[in-house]
């Protein structure tokens, strides 16, 4: 996927949660080569245009991941969630997806193939 299918325009900042090992590099590269500024960490404690979450099962109470991964994000702002595809280890189950984000007030708008092995959805905040 690149990096501008995910909407992050030219001088976002972009915080990233959920990182390890195991996340696609070259795609972390695209957002910051999209927007022109390094990802940020949790702790950055300032507001971001957007938000990356990788999650795979076993990472936790995913509820409770989305709710955080708002707290630093700007009205109208995105989450994209990034979970193993179909058949690869620590696979998340889209209903698992789905109860989480409503739960956190977010919509699934969207989900798409990110790289071979990571998918890509897209969470915004539901209309009040």
């Amino acid at each position: 996927m690149d990096a501008g299918k995910l909407g992050f325009g030219a001088d976002t900042v972009i915080q990233e949660l959920g990182w390890d090992e195991d996340v696609e590099e070259e795609l972390r590269l695209d957002i910051e080569r999209q927007t022109g500024n390094n990802l940020v960490d949790g702790d950055f404690g300032e507001d971001v245009d957007g938000v990356i979450l990788w999650w795979r099962d076993g990472d936790g109470d995913l509820t409770d991941a989305l709710v955080d991964s708002l707290t630093d994000l700007v009205e109208g702002g995105s989450v994209w969630l990034l979970t193993p595809k179909v058949g690869r280890d620590n696979y998340v189950p889209g209903a698992d997806v789905v109860e989480a984000a409503e739960i956190a007030g977010l919509s699934v708008t969207t989900t798409s193939s990110a790289t071979p092995d990571w998918a890509a959805t897209k969470l915004t905040a539901q209309k009040r």
